[in-house]
């Protein structure tokens, strides 16, 4: 995903399998978790967590996105974090840094494209109950977490699906430029 030669292969792979010619929805969610702090994070880390969290996206959309200008529809979902506005707290510096990029490229995109039909969103997570958070915490740590958390859950995979599958709707036409906080009341603005 951070090749942007394999991504160009593997959308005209993927183009050359469809019978509309390209692709009208893009749902970048590619993500790899990092929970070091900024003296802990090798520029290597770094460099590996942004290439797959951040560039993968920018050149997915620019590889994408010309079948959906021509078409004048399209969607694109960008996938971000409640870390990107809440400094780190629930994660580490690359991973945080590279969901508040995700946003800017969101902005960005919606703003560029608006006139050509196509919107852009972010959804912006917060504990999924995922593989990814259980294997990141600790029972203990799930148990307060919990407890903090003012709708007393952690996030499903579901609900985000259900949202990302509004904002990929026909129904969600007028909404572009906006990050969809998923936070269970974390942070309400």
């Amino acid at each position: 995903m951070s090749d942007p030669e394999q991504v160009d292969s593997g959308i005209t792979r993927v183009e050359s399998l469809m019978a509309v010619g390209g692709i009208d929805i893009l749902i970048n969610v590619a993500g790899i978790l990092s929970n070091n702090k900024l003296f802990e994070t090798s520029p290597d880390e770094w460099r590996r967590v942004h290439s797959v969290n951040y560039d993968a996206a920018f050149y997915l959309a620019k590889r994408t996105l010309p079948h959906m200008q021509r078409q004048q529809w399209g969607r694109v979902v960008n996938m971000s974090s409640w870390a990107w506005k809440s400094g780190g707290l629930t994660a580490g510096t690359a991973y945080s840094a590279s969901k508040a990029a995700m946003v800017g490229l969101t902005f960005s995109l919606a703003r560029q494209f608006a006139s050509d039909g196509i919107t852009c969103n972010a959804v912006a997570p917060c504990y999924v109950f995922s593989k990814m958070i259980m294997e990141q915490l600790t029972e203990d740590q799930r148990v307060q977490l919990l407890e903090k958390i003012p709708v007393g859950k952690f996030c499903t995979p579901d609900e985000v699906a259900h949202c990302v599958s509004f904002l990929t709707s026909p129904l969600s036409g007028f909404i572009t430029g906006e990050v969809v906080d998923m936070n269970g009341g974390f942070q309400m603005d």
